[in-house]
Formats: structure tokens, C-alpha cells, sequence
């Protein structure tokens, strides 16, 4: 594989990495903004610990040679580490008996948080000791050079999404091409979300034309649909977080575009919700790898359908979903998932929201429980 062919768009590599780390470890006010997000306060106490927390990352960051390390050591080792302890009560894993040690696969899961979804994954990889991934994100998020290099150095793809029509379908098709080269010559797993935007509404639905362009990029070189299918190695992955701290968030953000009609985003929207997703209490979060998708199908559709399936049947129901689903629908069908459950202080989380933004938001919560009666009826 040319991996120079794909510079700017894959992770650092060789001499850019450490070229990454240089920068990276002199900016003070970037790191003091993520030891912010990790230690909130400016006590004497915790102006101490962040201190120390610095120290501690620039001596880990000297140990750095390839994003692999940067992934273990920094975002795994420290950061993830920290809001876990910070916004999680319990962390749990499945399905990684379906995961072979030493071969990589494309990882495609449901979206609900702009980072997280991803970083947790590897996480969940590194726990369960299989190779970690890559992982694709819009460059709408590499707002400054200090975010582009924690980025890249965290073996972050880059899906360039500001561009002309005809630009933007060229370069999926190149990035479609770096997925499938990246997995069948290197034998690097990667990452990436089943569809563009985040699943404000709870319901969990693959594009299939993600599907479509791993088989374009590869069309020209005589390779058919289902032997591109069957090389990536594709992993449906269910990410369930027990509360989304950016429910109300979302939900007014849909609310508000479903009234208006079209609606554009605002400058710092997406970086609010990046603080929120970290920061904001998450409950219990559970990653369910499936099995990966070999065989036979007719085309992308039926990929995207199996996709969904897996998601869908392997995504862990909280008392959250149960009970927004039973009390949406008048039913107690789940009364027994959410027996010990406070449903007042659940209901109280949107007290002050009006009508139609609970609603949105309670059906959020509900909407993977009706995936999950659909696909058993499958």
C-alpha cells in the first residue's frame, strides 16, 4: 500500500509524529483545555493535581513512536481513564470472541457521540487485548492545529466533508479506497460511524452508501461487490450509553429543525456537545462487537440491513430505554428491566424542556427498543 498516496487524509506517521508530539507538548493553553475538562476546578487542590497530570502526560508523550503508543498510553491510558471515573459507573464489553487477535476489520457502529463512540471502542479493543483502530471523523472537527495533531496522532482519519459535489464524491471514493487498502494490505482495523451525523433520534439506520463506495473504489481493479464485502472484514458494532448527557441538546436542535425546516449550525455546536458528551454523567456504557458479515448479498442495502440487525438485537436495553418505552406506549411490558429504576428522576431530567423536546427526547431513549422488537421479528 502507498500510504503517501493518502497523507493527508490518514494518521501521522514516522517523522510527522514526532514533528505532532513537538507541538503539541508546547502548547500550554491546549493541554491546560483538555486538563480542564479532566479535572474541573481551580482549587489549590486541583490546580496541584492538574500540575502533576501535565508532568505525567509530557513524560508519557516522550515515550511516543507511533500512534498505536499515543492511543494506549494517552487517550486509553489517561483520558479515558479519567472520565470513566469521572461520568461512568459501569464499563462492559461483548462479543469479543468474534474478533480474531491479529486480523483487522472495519468497524462500523451506531453514532450517538462526536468523539466518544470511537475512543471508546478502542478502549474496549485494548480491554479485551485485540488490535486497536483507526477511526474516521469529519474534518469539520479539526478546528486548530492542536486538535488536528491530538487527532492524527490518535490514528484519526480525515473525511473531508467541505467540499464541491464532484470533489466531495472523489474523495469518498478515495477514502473509501484507503479503508479497504488499509485493512486487506496493512491489516489495520478501522472505524467508522453508519452513517455521517449522530443519531439524534435513537434510531440506529446504516447508509448504505458507505457500503456501495468501499465496492466503487475498488470496482476498476475487477473486484466484485461481495469479495470487497467479505476482504473488510465488516463488524457491526452497538454502542449503548445508559443517558446521553446531550439528550435535551439534541432533541432541541431536531425539534427546532423539524419546525423551521432546514437549520444550520452554529459555530461552537459541535465543541459544546464534544464537552458535554465527556464531561456529562453516562451512567453505564456497554460495547457489543457482532460477528463480522460474510457471504453472499445482492447489494449495499442488504449489507446495511445486516448491519442493522446486529445493532439492533445486540444493543444493551437500560432502564432508561424500557421504561421511555413503556411509558410512551402506556405499556408495562418491560416493567421488570426497571423495577428498582427511578422513573421520577428520569422524568424529572426534562422538567424544564417543553412539550414537544421531551417528547422528542423520551422517544430518543424508547427508539432502540423498537429496533430491537423489529429486528427479532426478523
Amino acid at each position: 500500500m502507498n500510504l503517501d498516496k493518502y497523507k493527508d487524509i490518514g494518521p501521522y506517521r514516522g517523522a510527522d509524529i514526532q514533528s505532532a508530539l513537538d507541538r503539541v507538548m508546547k502548547d500550554g493553553s491546549g493541554i491546560g483545555h483538555v486538563l480542564d475538562l479532566l479535572i474541573p476546578g481551580d482549587s489549590p487542590e486541583q490546580v496541584e493535581k492538574k500540575a502533576k497530570y501535565r508532568e505525567h502526560i509530557h513524560g508519557l508523550l516522550q515515550s511516543v513512536k507511533t500512534y498505536d503508543d499515543f492511543q494506549r498510553k494517552i487517550t486509553a491510558g489517561i483520558f479515558l481513564d479519567a472520565i470513566m471515573k469521572s461520568s461512568v459507573n459501569v464499563f462492559s464489553t461483548s462479543g469479543s470472541e468474534n474478533i480474531e487477535k491479529d486480523k483487522a476489520y472495519l468497524f462500523m457502529s451506531n453514532h450517538r457521540d462526536i468523539v466518544l463512540d470511537c475512543a471508546l471502542i478502542d478502549y474496549a479493543l485494548i480491554h479485551c487485548d485485540r488490535m486497536i483502530c483507526e477511526m474516521a471523523i469529519g474534518d469539520n472537527l479539526l478546528t486548530n492545529q492542536f486538535v488536528t495533531d491530538l487527532f492524527k496522532l490518535n490514528g484519526g482519519v480525515t473525511v473531508k466533508r467541505t467540499l464541491p459535489m464532484r470533489e466531495k464524491y472523489l474523495e469518498s471514493v478515495r477514502l473509501s479506497s484507503y479503508f479497504v487498502e488499509i485493512i486487506t494490505e496493512e491489516n489495520k482495523s478501522i472505524w467508522v460511524a453508519q452513517k455521517s451525523g449522530r443519531a439524534k433520534d435513537g434510531l440506529d439506520n446504516t447508509t448504505p452508501a458507505i457500503i456501495k463506495m468501499l465496492h466503487l473504489s475498488q470496482k476498476s481493479k475487477g473486484i466484485s461487490f461481495n469479495e470487497v464485502v467479505n476482504r473488510c472484514h465488516i463488524v457491526p458494532v452497538a454502542v449503548s450509553y445508559e443517558y446521553d448527557p446531550c439528550d435535551l441538546i439534541k432533541s432541541k436542535e431536531e425539534v427546532d429543525r423539524i419546525k423551521k425546516g432546514e437549520r444550520t449550525k452554529k459555530k461552537y455546536e459541535d465543541i459544546i456537545s464534544i464537552v458535554h458528551g465527556l464531561k456529562g454523567y453516562k451512567g453505564n456504557i456497554h460495547i457489543a462487537f457482532g460477528t463480522p458479515i460474510q457471504g453472499a448479498y445482492e447489494n449495499s442495502d442488504e449489507v446495511a440491513q445486516e448491519i442493522d440487525r446486529q445493532i439492533h438485537l445486540n444493543y444493551k436495553l437500560w432502564p432508561t430505554n424500557c421504561f421511555a418505552y413503556d411509558y410512551l406506549e402506556g405499556k408495562h411490558d418491560f416493567a421488570s428491566s426497571y423495577a428498582s429504576f427511578d422513573s421520577e428522576k428520569f422524568l424529572a431530567r426534562f422538567k424544564d424542556a417543553n412539550e414537544d423536546v421531551k417528547q422528542y427526547a423520551l422517544n430518543a431513549y424508547a427508539n432502540p427498543v423498537r429496533s430491537f422488537l423489529a429486528a427479532q421479528k426478523q
